[in-house]
């Protein structure tokens, strides 16, 4: 994101890719082995509270960054907030009067740009996030990454980046000493309809010597240290997040006459996962605790302690049963006697049962408990859900549609 691009270069690009030049062979390196949550956030704030402020801090200013972009980046809850509704809210806006001074005079346009630098970084694992991003002409959306702050030398991961005049397109790019700028080497991928349509999820699977990226679950393009040309390969060190909405600069070109204000990128999450080296299963979790339903107060539960594979799982009434104990594992499972929650038949629909299975590493298996109380499945983005709103003994569980409501939050007991 933060580096003059020229349309040229990216139609270079582009073309390269598409006769596979670029293209890691899949010998190169092992896919990341990736591991339970280390970071998130799930944005579900009152509607016109600020981002939290101990996971993001914000850029400001409106220097151009690098790249003659149009907008000035505030904190205000005008440009940065979360909605009531789950999502956090970044809006480009057209200024009238302008109240702030650019690079190229006064600002016609204000924006935010949030990041986790100071807060949070990582080295290695999965980065992702949901998102419902703008669209119109000058308009550019960015999900990306930096390795500290003396670029191109620190490396810079870009995960999703969009320019409006290709509404139906993402774009993943890496930059680094002697591939920065309209250098950068990247792939895209270009979805039937606009992005802007509907939330997509956008991700990084990032381990030593390999970075892939995804769009809904598949992948369109990966990196090695053999597709940058000789040059060095600076992503073995921590990176922090960044998520913005710039307006104008040297790739997107600025606004016409078509483009309506405001734009708005919601962020339904942004979830990071660890890495686990080798594929490993790394040392379970200490402790085990229980599940309880803020629908009825009863417990997620192992029917008659059965340690079978496929048994079912319910609710029942909390009685301290080892049956009723759970782990979060380090490798992102959620166990029980041993076993792990797994939806039925490796399903991700909505009315998925529930069942517990040996731990088989697939990633259907992966489990976080948001600070909402939301247990979700992290391959499906849908929530533990108890069958019916049924709050008597023996109720069934499923995966549905994350909704906010009762037969959907726990709390551990």
């Amino acid at each position: 994101m933060r580096r003059t691009r020229v349309l040229l270069a990216a139609a270079v690009v582009a073309l390269t890719l598409s006769s596979g030049l670029w293209a890691a062979s899949r010998n190169d390196s092992a896919d990341a082995a990736i591991g339970g949550i280390t970071w998130q956030d799930e944005f579900n704030g009152a509607a016109g509270s600020p981002v939290d402020g101990s996971k993001w801090k914000f850029d400001t200013g409106g220097g151009g960054f690098g790249n003659n972009e149009l907008q000035y980046y505030t904190t205000s809850t005008s440009n940065v907030q979360q909605d009531g509704q789950g999502h956090l809210a970044i809006t480009a806006r057209k200024e009238n009067p302008a109240n702030y001074q650019c690079h190229y005079g006064t600002c016609q346009y204000t924006s935010g740009r949030i990041l986790t630098a100071d807060k949070f970084s990582q080295t290695y694992g999965r980065f992702e996030a949901s998102l419902k991003i703008p669209k119109g002409q000058g308009i550019w959306p960015a999900f990306w990454m930096l390795g500290g702050s003396n670029w191109p030398t620190t490396g810079e991961i870009d995960i999703m980046e969009n320019v409006g005049y290709a509404p139906n397109t993402v774009y993943g790019t890496v930059h680094g000493p002697g591939y920065s700028g309209a250098g950068g080497i990247g792939g895209n991928k270009s979805l039937s309809a606009p992005l802007s349509d509907a939330f997509h999820t956008y991700a990084v699977d990032w381990s030593p010597n390999l970075i892939v990226w995804t769009v809904d679950g598949q992948e369109y393009f990966r990196v090695t240290p053999a597709n940058i040309n000789g040059n060095q390969w600076v992503y073995n060190h921590n990176f922090f997040m960044i998520l913005n909405v710039a307006v104008g600069g040297n790739w997107p070109g600025n606004p016409d006459a078509s483009t309506v204000f405001p734009q708005t990128m919601l962020v339904d999450w942004v979830r990071v996962s660890g890495y686990t080296e080798g594929g490993t299963t790394p040392p379970p979790a200490t402790g085990a605790t229980a599940l309880k339903s803020n629908l009825n107060g009863r417990c997620l539960d192992i029917p008659n302690g059965n340690a079978s594979d496929g048994v079912r799982v319910q609710m029942w009434d909390c009685n301290n049963a080892t049956a009723q104990k759970w782990s979060f594992e380090s490798d992102g499972t959620l166990r029980g006697l041993g076993k792990c929650l797994d939806p039925a038949g490796g399903a991700l629909t909505n009315g998925t049962p529930l069942q517990i299975v040996n731990c088989n590493g697939n990633p259907v298996q992966r489990w976080t408990l948001s600070g909402a109380g939301d247990l979700v499945n992290l391959s499906a983005n849908k929530c533990v859900d108890i069958k019916d709103n049924n709050s008597a003994n023996n109720a069934a569980l499923q995966l549905w549609d994350c909704a906010g409501t009762a037969n959907q939050k726990w709390a551990k007991a």
